[in-house]
């Protein structure tokens, strides 16, 4: 079944973001604003915790070099048409939460540099992310990367000193409905267990596991979780599966929910609390950054199972999300809004001989998505450079 394709943004120039400080706000809390949908809204009550997502982690400054005709070659100098500057790193999934409508609250370390002031007032001012447990370490240098992106593929080059002593991430993490967290063979996070302990919804992705030995066993963070988000090649690795389906299948025998991206071929997920399964078809785009897009898919799904959705709108949700984010370059530059997704929504349902089945599938979004003027595409918040000096009266 064909599903229904995506409009590009890939036109539509960068443009400033709304002015910011270049100072650190002391406080550490974004800025209050309503967001465009609050996914949430018919399950808010009093007694709720003040967010709905934590997260900890390392935030990079991305620099993204865009509109090179091909990779650059050794010994010449090559001119990119374009750049963007954003926080990146775990702000790319912070960004996409806050963009989607959620409460969101981080922990990590900043420092004392120019960067880290870009960064965060871009996260707190700009996306309205609450820093109250992140901190600013004296003397560190801001992780940098540069990305070059070509050919729908990117390359990154990046530089960190070593990171500071202790974790960002506090004793006891703020009351949350749910936590991502990212999972290291062999390293437990004692943050995870506290905040499953006080009914904290529990989301865990995993990176490459460089010693080899792709034992789930050393995952042991992994017990607190409700839902594990890892590719295929990974859940075959750690369960030592032949199809990433049978994967998904294996893992819930450590975890109630587990969900395999599959790449171009979509997402799959199986649910062991309610015998529930679930697959859908990616939306096919021109992809020209991949940057940042399994942070987007995550941001999707913890979005619609917060918001109680069935676990295939969840599915379908997370990638069409997914698939946005890659019709534009930049990591946290790249996670759409929900105008985005009001706007790919009324394109595809204007389009001749489009799929009734295919738009079947997010038929969901009716009753979701905000008004938007027929025929924009919603500009990205991006910002060529850092640190503009306001005009001189």
């Amino acid at each position: 079944m064909p599903v229904a394709s995506a409009p590009t943004a890939s036109d539509v120039p960068v443009v400033p973001a709304d002015e910011r400080t270049t100072h650190r706000h002391a406080q550490g809390e974004g800025a209050h604003r309503r967001p465009e949908v609050d996914p949430l809204a018919a399950l808010r009550a009093p007694q709720d915790p003040p967010w709905d997502v934590y997260l900890t982690g390392t935030v990079f400054l991305d620099v993204v070099f865009t509109g090179l005709d091909s990779a650059p070659v050794r010994g010449t100098e090559s001119w990119a048409r374009g750049m963007g500057s954003s926080p990146g790193g775990i702000a790319n999934m912070a960004t996409a939460l806050a963009r989607l409508g959620l409460r969101t609250s981080l922990a990590a370390a900043f420092g004392d540099d120019h960067y880290g002031d870009y960064c965060w007032d871009a996260l707190a001012q700009g996306e309205g992310i609450d820093l109250s447990p992140s901190r600013t370490v004296p003397g560190w240098h801001s992780p940098v990367t540069v990305s070059m992106a070509y050919e729908g593929e990117r390359t990154m080059v990046s530089h960190g000193h070593e990171p500071p002593p202790e974790e960002p991430s506090p004793d006891c993490p703020p009351r949350a409905r749910a936590a991502v967290a990212s999972l290291t063979p062999g390293v437990r996070a004692p943050w995870i267990a506290q905040a499953a302990a006080r009914g904290t919804r529990v989301f865990a992705d995993v990176g490459w596991d460089d010693t080899g030995a792709w034992d789930l066993a050393a995952l042991p963070d992994l017990a607190h979780c409700e839902a594990f988000l890892p590719n295929a090649e990974e859940a075959m690795r750690y369960t030592g599966a032949t199809c990433p389906r049978a994967a998904a299948h294996a893992l819930t025998e450590h975890v109630p929910l587990a969900v395999v991206t599959l790449g171009a071929d979509g997402a799959y997920a199986v649910d062991r609390r309610t015998g529930e399964s679930a697959e859908v078809p990616a939306i096919e785009v021109e992809a020209l950054d991949p940057t940042g897009a399994g942070d987007v898919f995550v941001a999707g799904f913890v979005t619609g199972t917060l918001a109680g959705w069935p676990l295939a709108d969840r599915l379908a949700f997370a990638g069409l999300t997914a698939a946005l984010s890659v019709q534009e370059f930049g990591g946290s530059l790249s996670a759409p809004g929900w105008c985005e997704i009001a706007t790919w929504w009324r394109k595809v349902r204007s389009l001749q001989d489009q799929d009734p089945a295919a738009l079947s599938r997010y038929a969901f979004l009716a009753g979701l998505v905000p008004d938007v003027p027929p025929g924009s595409w919603p500009l990205r918040r991006a910002v060529p450079t850092i640190g503009f000096r306001p005009p001189t009266l």
